[in-house]
């Protein structure tokens, strides 16, 4: 094992750093792990058996929390990813579309991976804009069957940090590649121009719009409240609109956790979709946050603190005693 510092001048990002160590990679297949990330013991030899088709440059596994019992927070990240890896990119993966990458357990063809510059080193979300180049050169990233657990944060202030961090390099991500949207319509053709729009562009645009359509529902019913005369709610030209685009969204939620919650053997966990409507207010937070980030202080990389976790799923099966 070797350990290689990154020069102290430039982005201090996870991006430059990668970059850094591209520069001595010596093999044909390249590995990014997270530093507390526990990935499967075959993980390495069912990633190579993904690069038979010549188009594929990366090979992504699933990820999956580990600390799903230390609250609410982390049950709620359980089911997100669930919905994200075991559902959502899976489907993507089998019709061929662009993955925005998870940032850890990506499995890559080191000749590919510089053939396209490498990662972003100004981009706070570097796994999802590789995602999207990767796809505007030709190349594929593919899902497989194996898991890489990680430690979710388990205080709302980490879990803040790390989700404005997201919202603000997705922003990036979006902006870079809409800057022509003729030219990525030509590189990606229809499925990477509305995958970036969609999956981006809409989660970001959710999170920003959804206390604005929140507040246009509340407002009038307080009004309504303290004031007889004042209108309701229900008198709105959108009113409709509003409610059925909030549900829609929270049942999406609910739908894809419930389904990679399943996969997972989780079930049990279930209960914390309910909390879904509160999660959205904090993902609100997060994505005002970082739209305030992305004017002031664009390239702030706020690390995630981890090693604070207080059960772990996976230390659990690996040291329970033997009968």
């Amino acid at each position: 094992m070797q350990i290689v510092t990154a020069p102290a001048y430039g982005p201090r990002t996870k991006p430059k750093a990668l970059n850094y160590a591209l520069t001595a990679a010596r093999g044909t297949f390249l590995a990014v792990f997270d530093a507390e990330d526990r990935p499967d013991p075959d993980q390495l030899r069912k990633a190579l058996g993904m690069f038979r088709d010549d188009r594929v440059a990366c090979a992504q596994a699933s990820l999956c929390i580990d600390n799903t019992s230390d609250g609410w927070l982390p049950r709620m990240f359980t089911a997100e990813y669930a919905g994200q890896f075991d559902v959502f990119l899976q489907g993507f993966s089998s019709f061929d579309m662009p993955l925005p990458l998870g940032g850890s357990s990506n499995h890559f063809r080191t000749e590919i991976l510089r053939e396209v510059g490498g990662w972003d080193a100004y981009n706070v979300t570097e796994d999802a804009d590789l995602g999207f180049r990767l796809a505007r050169f030709g190349y594929r990233s593919v899902m497989f069957a194996s898991t890489t657990y990680e430690e979710a944060p388990v205080t709302f202030g980490a879990w803040l940090r790390q989700r404005s961090r997201w919202m603000k390099g997705w922003m990036q991500t979006w902006i870079v590649h809409m800057r022509s949207p003729t030219r990525l319509w030509k590189d990606a053709d229809a499925r990477g121009f509305f995958t970036l729009n969609i999956i981006v562009g809409g989660n970001v645009l959710t999170a920003l719009a959804h206390p604005i359509m929140l507040a246009e529902i509340l407002a009038p019913m307080l009004m309504q409240a303290f004031d007889s005369d004042a209108s309701s709610f229900l008198a709105s030209n959108f009113a409709e609109l509003h409610v059925a685009a909030i549900a829609a969204g929270y049942l999406s939620t609910v739908v894809i956790g419930l389904m990679g919650l399943a996969r997972r053997g989780l079930l049990r966990e279930m209960w914390v979709l309910a909390l879904t409507p509160l999660y959205w207010i904090c993902l609100s937070i997060a994505a005002w946050r970082a739209l305030y980030q992305l004017v002031t202080d664009p390239y702030r990389w706020e690390k995630t603190e981890h090693g604070l976790a207080r059960h772990s799923r996976v230390a659990g099966r690996a040291y329970r005693p033997r009968r």
